[in-house]
């Protein structure tokens, strides 16, 4: 890789500044950020690539420090200020993805423990609400069963012309349903 180096500063704390002509990782996620388009997917995919490239500098940035000599010190600003660019690339592709992170999934990882449990106890009080509506339900279907046999005992008549009106009623809703493409329950096919 081509380098030039300026120092700046007088005495021992002088500053290196680097200009590099060859292309880094971190230009080409750069031009990234300016073509990208507004699909969180891409956005978020754009995202985690940037978080792998700036585990990939602090782990290259570890390797340095911890073999630092006196001549490792140009590779060391140099990766230093790769990691800058890509936090700050990092930062501005993150300001683009829009995703909403429930606190109890923040609060189960501060106390160290698996994100999937708040998944788990959301599906398992979806699950007991389900069962709750279930049983009201069929409540509602056992008084409306247990209405029409009274009712069919004191009206016959009624009962027999209200039950061809709700089979024609269903007819009809059932032609509706097939003529726009809807199942039965009321959603749409796909």
């Amino acid at each position: 890789m081509d380098s030039s180096a300026a120092t700046t500063g007088g005495g021992g704390n002088s500053m290196m500044i680097s200009q590099s002509t060859a292309t880094s990782p971190v230009d080409s996620s750069a031009t990234t950020v300016a073509t990208s388009v507004d699909d969180p997917k891409q956005n978020l995919g754009q995202v985690i690539n940037s978080i792998q490239k700036t585990l990939g500098v602090l782990h290259q940035l570890y390797l340095t420090v911890s073999s630092y000599n006196i001549a490792s010190q140009l590779p060391l600003l140099q990766r230093m200020n790769n990691l800058v660019l890509e936090l700050d690339n990092m930062t501005r592709l993150a300001e683009k993805c829009n995703i909403q992170v429930p606190m109890e999934v923040l609060n189960l990882i501060d106390d160290g423990k698996n994100p999937d449990e708040f998944t788990r106890n959301m599906l398992n009080g979806c699950i007991a609400k389900n069962q709750i509506t279930k049983g009201k339900t069929d409540a509602f279907k056992g008084l409306r069963k247990h209405l029409l046999e009274e009712l069919e005992q004191a009206f016959p008549g009624e009962v027999e012309t209200y039950r061809e009106i709700r089979a024609a009623s269903a007819a009809e809703a059932k032609r509706l349903a097939q003529s726009q493409n809807m199942l039965p329950n009321g959603d749409a096919k796909n």
